[in-house]
């Protein structure tokens, strides 16, 4: 059985890095600007832009995020691999 890096349970942990992925999950492929808008649109979250930026490099480090550059644009997108390790591991009963 695979085991879960810790890294994902820190990543998963804070409520702003779960806004994060859950901006993600809807919308994949924003940019840190994006990103930024929508925590504060629609949840509320006026953390800086240095802040998510701090936030997604957490998520990246977890495996939870890929980043890919066009031209001077950075874009996020969610990548929920790490997350079959712990169904792997403990599964969902029916």
């Amino acid at each position: 059985m695979g085991d879960v890096p810790g890294n994902v349970y820190k990543a998963l942990a804070d409520p702003t890095r779960r806004a994060i992925l859950d901006e993600l999950q809807e919308r994949n492929g924003q940019t840190l600007f994006e990103l930024c808008t929508r925590l504060i649109t629609r949840h509320g979250l006026s953390s800086s832009r240095q802040a998510v930026s701090q936030h997604l490099d957490v998520l990246e480090t977890a495996g939870l995020v890929r980043t890919r550059r066009e031209g001077r644009y950075k874009f996020h997108d969610l990548d929920t691999s790490p997350l079959k390790a712990i169904t792997d591991r403990w599964p969902i009963q029916p």
